[in-house]
């Protein structure tokens, strides 16, 4: 029945039918900004007010309203999506040689920001169903390596103390976020939101950002919402919170003229001018998010029936954002066919990233199995998702 199915794959058919339901000519890329008259608007204020690097009103203003569409009462404003993990672990307390839970199917940042602080990514395979870190393989991983202390968990294996989680939201689809929170509290762990893909997307009703004790949004180019570069960080811990705007601004205690820093730091701020384009972003964020979901739908109804094509769709009880519409092929070599393909008819569609375990510089990383985090990147291809790939789409 295998042989079968994957006889009648037809990448170049696939390809053909996806290059003519989309409402654009030539070149489509992946995933492109759309800008209009507010964020124009924005972007001259700043530049004429001569308040474009870190002080001004569009960070307070940025960082209000994305912790209003968190769900919570702390929003920080970052130079960038790395950079907001990066605070984010060390906000609640992870430092040198602590391990920290991962998904083996994440994009690099999430390993990186582990590895600046110099921490230790720990593996974690991830599921089908969500495309996020699986919570019954973190339960599996620690029932068989943790040991519960009175520091919190200990790696049996390595020794070191495991200290956080931090589940990804795949391409705006949340993780099982309960399942994740409950298996963190029987161990002790600190739940980080690896929300970088996720801005408008909900679980159970909640919003992204609000499913753990600190999340952390990117705000990249190619990002549903953009500041040019730059990320976030929210949370409803005040003191979480203090910490952070404290180690992102060099560590500089307040005061009218003197220079006190009381700890090694860093400038982690978004300038105000990359707040100002973000502001601009989030006024027709309502808009962006109904594209997507008839982008989503277009897709859905343009490749129904086609053997050896599963479009990704929303995990039960959760609203995705639909950042990258993504499809299963049945094998790697269905995928590489069909990302020929569509190249060769100008879709820039793309693979997932390549699995954490498998770069140099993470093989000797603690892991569980990862087959199911294997087996998506052997099957995965991202088709194009700008907001504009929409029908109904209209520029302001």
């Amino acid at each position: 029945m295998q042989d079968a199915f994957v006889t009648s794959f037809d990448a170049e058919a696939i390809a053909a039918r996806i290059k003519r339901q989309l409402p654009v000519n030539g070149r489509v890329a992946l995933h492109e900004p759309r800008f209009g008259d507010q964020e124009k608007a924005n972007v001259l204020d700043c530049v004429e007010s001569g308040w474009v690097s870190y002080l001004g009103g569009y960070v307070d203003q940025f960082e209000q309203r994305i912790a209003a569409l968190a769900g919570v009462a702390e929003g920080i404003a970052t130079v960038n999506g790395t950079a907001a993990l990066r605070v984010a672990l060390q906000g609640v307390g992870v430092t040198r040689n602590d391990e920290v839970l991962v998904p083996d199917f994440t994009f690099i940042a999430t390993l990186n920001a582990v590895c600046h602080l110099g921490a230790v990514p720990h593996l974690i395979d991830s599921e089908r169903l969500t495309l996020g870190l699986c919570p019954d393989a973190l339960e599996a991983r620690l029932e068989k390596i943790g040991r519960r202390g009175e520091v919190g968990t200990i790696n049996i294996e390595t020794g070191r103390h495991i200290k956080a989680v931090m589940p990804m939201h795949v391409f705006g689809h949340p993780a099982r976020m309960d399942e994740i929170n409950e298996v963190a509290a029987r161990w002790r762990l600190v739940v980080i939101e690896d929300a970088a893909q996720a801005i408008g997307s909900s679980y159970k009703g909640r919003p992204a950002g609000s499913l753990g004790q600190v999340a952390a949004f990117s705000f990249n180019g190619n990002k549903i919402v953009t500041t040019g570069g730059g990320g976030a960080i929210v949370t409803d811990d005040a003191e979480i919170a203090a910490r952070i705007r404290h180690s992102i601004t060099q560590a500089k205690k307040p005061h009218q003229w003197a220079f006190v820093h009381d700890e090694i730091a860093s400038n982690d701020r978004m300038p105000n001018l990359n707040a100002a384009l973000g502001c601009g972003q989030l006024h027709r964020l309502d808009q962006i998010l109904a594209s997507k979901r008839r982008i989503y739908k277009n897709y859905v109804t343009c490749l129904d029936g086609i053997n050896g094509i599963e479009v990704i769709v929303d995990p039960p009880e959760c609203v995705g954002n639909h950042w990258l519409v993504s499809v299963l092929t049945p094998g790697p070599a269905e995928r590489d066919a069909l990302l020929q393909a569509a190249h060769d008819v100008d879709i820039l569609a793309r693979p997932a990233w390549a699995t954490m375990h498998s770069m140099p510089m993470f093989a000797d990383c603690p892991r569980g199995a990862l087959t199911v985090a294997t087996d998506l990147v052997d099957r995965l291809v991202c088709l194009p998702s700008s907001p504009f790939l929409d029908p109904e789409w209209r520029d302001e």
